[in-house]
């Protein structure tokens, strides 16, 4: 069935084929006797092909249901204690973490390494120095002052990123504000 055409004007006898010897033999009878299926079935892309693809299902077990960071109810329950994608990389993504704490006679801050639990830099109104130079413990400037600690002790440190996590129904005003406020102007970058 094989056919060879050759040109007389090329000098080389290179044999030529044409396109039919490239597809399969029609020796195969078509199931049914249509246009489509006139044409040979190939699993190349780009040709027709009567069989509808193979409609995905998903296993219990299956590893895309794994990756899911939202988990069902059902799941929920079965497993009470299992965390979330976010809840096991934060730490290691935003490692160091600033806890701000407001007393009615002082103000504390700190920052602490997520991973260790070791705290990096500390800054209070209550300490030795801050106590007696300063007018009011808790006012505005005394927020300033925490700040512009907090943030040359972490320098010190080698710590130029942290992180705020507010807590429920808590926002970055006011007072907590002027904290984190002076500690981004004093060049450490919140994440």
């Amino acid at each position: 069935m094989a056919c060879i055409l050759s040109t007389p004007s090329s000098s080389s006898s290179a044999p030529f084929l044409l396109p039919s010897e490239l597809l399969p033999s029609r020796a195969v009878k078509p199931t049914s006797l249509s246009w489509a299926s006139s044409f040979p079935k190939l699993g190349i892309f780009g040709f027709v092909s009567n069989r509808s693809p193979p409609i995905p299902t998903l296993k219990k077990d299956s590893f895309i249901q794994a990756a899911w960071t939202r988990r069902s109810r059902g799941e929920l329950a079965k497993r009470p204690n299992r965390k979330s994608w976010k809840q096991r990389t934060d730490m290691f993504m935003r490692p160091f973490l600033l806890n701000v704490f407001f007393s009615k006679r002082f103000i504390h801050a700190k920052v602490m390494h997520r991973g260790t639990s070791k705290v990096i830099s500390v800054a209070t109104t209550n300490s030795k120095d801050l106590r007696y130079s300063l007018p009011s413990l808790t006012d505005h400037n005394a927020c300033r002052v925490v700040g512009q600690l907090i943030a040359e002790r972490s320098k010190e440190a080698d710590v130029f990123a942290m992180s705020y996590e507010p807590r429920k129904d808590e926002r970055i005003e006011g007072k907590l504000g002027i904290v984190i406020d002076t500690i981004k102007e004093n060049g450490i970058i919140f994440v």
